[in-house]
């Protein structure tokens, strides 16, 4: 766990966890979006002052990066569980079932930061949008090759457009998503998972 040193105003500097500062960041930009969060929002839940916070983690747009990889390594670990699954079927149905589990935890804002971040507008969220695209752009070039694979090992029929079904797959998380943040319960979302695997191409 790391640690760093912030100004005081006299005596020793303090320390401060930057784990613990970065994870508390995290919740306040799930919760509000890139742009819906303050500075002041920030340095109140990460229990930091806004000099400390320049020093451990540069500005706003450079913590918003580093809260964006604590995310994906923590909070989308089944993503990449996933794409080890035996079949395109149940590759589909673990992003799903995942996303539900990531969406609806007691334990942070409902959700998808991604979908957040994404739809932020304005000239300081451009290079947030890019960066958020960028990595989505990748997580599905990983699904398009997981279902190329299905396809040839005659998992998926031989006529599925495979980028169009990754296209579909997404576009279904995303409304899971966008769904979970407007109060859609549990069993709303198993419903949309149940209706979309009811309609797989494979097995």
């Amino acid at each position: 766990m790391e640690t760093a040193t912030a100004p005081a105003a006299r005596g020793r500097p303090r320390e401060f966890c930057t784990d613990r500062a970065l994870a508390a960041a995290l919740g306040v930009f799930w919760s509000k979006g890139y742009e819906g969060t303050s500075m002041a929002d920030l340095t109140e839940a990460m229990g930091i002052t806004k000099p400390s916070l320049y020093a451990a983690f540069g500005n706003k747009e450079a913590l918003f990066h580093k809260a964006l990889d604590l995310y994906e390594a923590e909070k989308l670990q089944y993503t990449r569980a996933a794409l080890k699954q035996p079949t395109a079927r149940a590759v589909a149905e673990h992003f799903m079932r995942g996303a539900i589990e990531a969406q609806l935890s007691s334990c942070d804002p409902r959700g998808c930061l991604g979908v957040i971040s994404a739809t932020a507008c304005g000239a300081e969220a451009e290079s947030i949008k890019a960066d958020v695209i960028q990595r989505r752009a990748s997580s599905q070039a990983a699904l398009v090759e997981r279902f190329e694979q299905a396809k040839r090992d005659g998992d998926l029929p031989s006529h599925v457009d495979v980028a169009g079904l990754t296209s579909l797959l997404y576009a279904i998380l995303q409304g899971m998503a966008v769904q979970a943040g407007s109060g859609a319960s549990r069993a709303d979302l198993e419903r949309v998972v149940e209706t979309s695997l009811a309609l797989w191409p494979g097995r």
